[in-house]
């Protein structure tokens, strides 16, 4: 069901907090802080478009140590009446009531439309689009059965981490190598293609790539939020534009 928000806009993702070390972290989570604050002056909705986390998982009563800085931030900012909207990436697709219930942000697990400004978006992470990739939609479908999920929280949080690191180490490596070399040839290109032949959007909004991009596809336009590890990208869409910004 599309949802209806007007006003300031701004999308980001793919800020992998907790990677390559706890220093480099800390320093991308507070650079991340400022332009919280930045935005905080105009925006009236922020969209975290997934990847938030390297990696995420909350056991019962115990949840990932760290991004206090981060949290205090998007709590202030969501006390001055910014709604915060957070979709699960591939890196964070076992966020729980963590975020609802202390922050109070409002979680997705698959992509959503919202009409914004009058504009018909369609809006997610964008890992899983491609219908021929069966093995990595095998292995989502497989971490995202709950069964298995009781499972992995039963083992101890240093092994399920451990483990949770070295995968997220080799599925970020490999995002991180994909190029943008042919327009035709991208599977983020071809779901648009194939999704406009049966429902009209004017923009598809996606993170997952860490490229940050602007493209025309058929008569809508697919805009990518890049990263926060090479980029410091984001998108900002107001009622009379939509730009995206590199290097704040």
């Amino acid at each position: 069901m599309e949802r209806q928000i007007s006003g300031t806009v701004y999308f980001a993702s793919d800020f992998h907090l907790g990677v390559p070390d706890r220093e480099s972290s800390i320093q991308r989570e507070e650079a991340i802080v400022r332009w919280l604050d930045q935005i905080s002056a105009d925006a009236n909705h922020l969209f975290l478009l997934g990847d938030i986390f390297d990696f995420w998982f909350e056991y019962r009563d115990v949840v990932p140590k760290g991004y206090f800085t981060f949290f205090s931030k998007l709590l202030e900012i969501k006390k001055k009446g910014i709604k915060i909207y957070f979709f699960t990436g591939n890196h964070d697709m076992w966020v729980g009531r963590y975020l609802v219930d202390e922050i109070g942000m409002e979680v997705f697990r698959s992509q959503q439309v919202f009409v914004i400004n009058g504009k018909r978006c369609v809006i997610g992470h964008g890992d899983g689009l491609d219908p021929h990739d069966r093995g990595y939609l095998l292995i989502k479908r497989i971490f995202a059965f709950r069964p298995n999920i009781l499972l992995y929280g039963a083992l101890p949080p240093r092994w399920a981490f451990g483990i949770a690191r070295f995968c997220s180490h080799s599925s970020r490596k490999k995002t991180q190598q994909q190029e943008f070399h042919r327009f035709d040839e991208d599977i983020m290109v071809k779901y648009i293609r194939e999704y406009l032949r049966h429902e009209k959007a004017d923009f598809f909004i996606y993170g997952h790539r860490h490229l940050p991009l602007q493209i025309p596809v058929e008569s809508a336009t697919y805009f990518n939020t890049g990263d926060w590890l090479s980029h410091n990208s984001y998108l900002r869409i107001s009622p009379d534009s939509f730009q995206l910004f590199q290097g704040n």
